[in-house]
């Protein structure tokens, strides 16, 4: 017997009512078939790999609620520092009686197996128990979820994403402050009000992914902000979240490197990590001019976590003067006090030993080479040929010569060399410029630009400081790089 045409809509009816539901019960199926672990650790705080736990808290929760907890505090084997003790008020007498690491282990192992790590910062206390367990020899791999990263996904547009902002402003009982249990309860009020924001389904999911990155970035990066790097050659500045230049680095794939830097797992690059907000990049076209606005940038902005570079290494100049007596003299000083240098060094000695080269080849006298002071004829050591103009054995006009001559001789290395690179874009070239031995500066020009004089392109360079790291640079590249480099004519 067939079915009425009124039987036929309510049975269509129904099955489109249950399909249409169907994405929501998968939604809550798979919402709850993931087991968490929440989790906070407190440590002795003396960097990741010497960072030791003195308690934790390990809240087992099944998406709907919790199932199983564990906490307890850990015996660190080691003296629990001042500062510690006055944010946790955890201290070496409470350690007297408390189990080791290695006695709770088990129990650490046995309520995170199979479950998802999730955590404020996770990479923090993930590392921090991964790098503990590895120092008795155990294993520590879970899936991981940073509820730092969810909530500035979930709740966009909020102040701040640490655990005690968030708790007020969503209205998070947080008691017992700095200590893993209190902490972790929060998280998981925390972590319950995430799985039910709109569209946490499809977050969870992504950052669940084993392609996703974004249990590798910092907690306080947006991803898009990482996305957008380019693989290309440029120089990157990691921001902190007042905007502070906290490192600056360069790199021949900027996003490879900097993903480079979000893997590794030392104190100083998690710290770092930590701190970062956002990340600016500036492109160059080249490792060299990379190289050269990298060790440029670093001298200006003196960053946190950039360990080298920072010194300004003061630069001594060789100047030429007449005495009142009209006697030509040769000496040196720190650059800012000398107007125009015959020659630049980053060091009284390199000035003295260019000095004494000098003499010895053009005959000069070490006391108006200012080797020797307060003396009233020279006795160098090494150089032994001076003509007697300390002695007045020699005239003044024939010293002089011999001194405009050395002065010449400085002065035939005043060439400009010009440095072809490649550019930002297919359009462009990159060059740069230095003149008697020093850098001037670098900058980017057409391609069918054409290169003749030094003055053709001045207005196109961008001047830089000459260092002694820009010397090493230049010097390291000519020596690989003959075949780039050119003289330019001087009008």
């Amino acid at each position: 017997m067939g079915l009425t045409n009124n039987e036929d809509v309510h049975i269509a009816n129904k099955k489109k009512s249950i399909f249409k539901s169907f994405p929501l019960i998968l939604i809550l199926l798979t919402r709850y078939m993931n087991m968490y672990c929440i989790v906070d650790v407190e440590t002795t705080g003396n960097g990741i790999q010497g960072n030791k736990i003195t308690e934790i808290a390990l809240f087992k929760h099944n998406g709907h609620e919790v199932v199983e907890k564990f906490t307890s505090l850990v015996n660190p084997e080691c003296k629990i520092p001042f500062y510690i003790t006055a944010l946790t008020g955890i201290d070496n007498t409470l350690m007297r009686h408390a189990p080791t690491l290695r006695e709770i282990a088990p129990e650490i192992l046995e309520i995170t197996k199979g479950n998802i790590f999730v955590a404020h910062s996770v990479n923090f206390d993930y590392n921090v128990i991964k790098n503990e367990l590895k120092t008795i020899g155990l294993d520590f791999h879970r899936k991981k979820l940073c509820t730092v990263r969810l909530s500035r996904k979930l709740f966009p547009g909020l102040h701040s994403y640490s655990l005690g902002k968030l708790c007020t402003a969503l209205r998070i009982p947080l008691n017992n402050r700095h200590r893993a249990k209190g902490d972790a309860e929060a998280t998981v009020l925390l972590f319950e009000k995430l799985l039910r924001a709109d569209g946490a389904a499809v977050i969870f999911k992504t950052f669940l992914n084993v392609r996703s990155q974004e249990s590798t970035l910092p907690p306080t990066l947006p991803k898009a902000v990482f996305d957008v790097l380019p693989s290309k050659p440029d120089i990157y500045f990691f921001r902190n979240g007042k905007g502070a230049i906290i490192y600056i680095g360069k790199a021949l794939d900027i996003k490879k490197r900097v993903l480079g830097h979000f893997y590794d797992k030392s104190t100083k690059e998690l710290e770092m990590c930590r701190e970062t907000a956002t990340i600016d990049f500036e492109l160059s076209g080249n490792e060299l001019v990379a190289l050269l606005m990298e060790t440029a940038a670093i001298k200006q902005h003196f960053p946190t976590y950039n360990r080298s570079q920072k010194m300004n290494i003061p630069q001594y100049g060789i100047f030429q003067y007449e005495d009142r007596n009209g006697i030509f003299h040769l000496a040196f000083n720190k650059l800012k006090m000398v107007p125009l240098p015959l020659a630049t060094f980053y060091s009284q000695a390199d000035c003295r030993l260019y000095l004494e080269d000098l003499c010895a080849t053009y005959g000069l006298c070490p006391k108006y080479c200012h080797l020797q002071e307060n003396i009233t004829t020279c006795s160098h050591y090494k150089i032994i040929i001076c003509g007697g103009i300390c002695r007045g054995t020699e005239t003044k006009i024939l010293y002089n010569e011999k001194v405009k001559t050395a002065i010449q001789h400085l002065s035939q290395n005043n060439e400009v060399l010009f440095i072809k690179e490649k550019g930002r874009n297919a359009h462009e070239d990159a060059f740069v410029l230095m003149k008697n031995g020093s850098y001037l500066g670098y900058g980017f020009i057409g391609k069918e630009m054409p290169i003749a004089t030094f003055e053709y392109l001045s207005p196109f360079v961008l001047p830089q400081k000459d260092t002694l790291e820009t010397k090493k640079i230049l010097l390291s590249y000519m020596g690989k790089n003959p075949k780039n480099i050119t003289s330019l004519l001087v009008s």
